[in-house]
């Protein structure tokens, strides 16, 4: 299992899944809602992670340290100011985010479970291995952090 850590970039597993969900909502029966809403809560949720993502992004940019998801290693900086005082993770948090609107757009509740399956494999292949990193890298400035920001929210 090891072997998957850190080797689908992030955004290229938003892609798929988001087709997945596209997929999974042609073959299964949805939920009714009406389209000014599904417009509404699809612009609301997208709005909502691409802001929390572009934070994200804008303080690791400020501290000079990488974005790459793929390299944790090449982290510079511990960043703990700003969206990350409330989440470890916003980048995928607004990930996520971004395809509940989706979801919702869609409006099919087995769209809305290849969220979940999103997160779970986010968590165990993606964050847990940054984790790790962050931790040999920046010890108990870290491990401090790491008690006191939730993961997700």
């Amino acid at each position: 299992m090891n072997s998957l850590e850190l080797k689908i970039p992030p955004v290229a597993l938003v892609i798929v899944s988001g087709i997945a969900m596209w997929g999974v909502s042609l073959a299964s029966n949805g939920f009714l809602l009406s389209e000014p809403v599904r417009m509404f809560l699809l612009g609301l949720f997208l709005l909502a992670g691409i802001s929390i993502a572009v934070a994200g992004v804008k303080s690791f940019k400020s501290a000079q340290t990488t974005v790459n998801p793929m390299k944790p290693e090449s982290s510079s900086s511990l960043v703990s100011s700003g969206i990350f005082q409330r989440t470890r993770n916003p980048m995928y948090v607004g990930m996520a985010l971004a395809l509940i609107g989706w979801g919702l757009f869609l409006a099919n509740v087995y769209s809305l479970a290849i969220v979940l399956g999103f997160v779970l494999y986010m968590t165990r292949f993606q964050i847990i291995p940054e984790e790790r990193v962050m931790a040999e890298l920046f010890g108990i400035d870290f491990e401090t952090y790491r008690k006191q920001v939730p993961r997700w929210l």
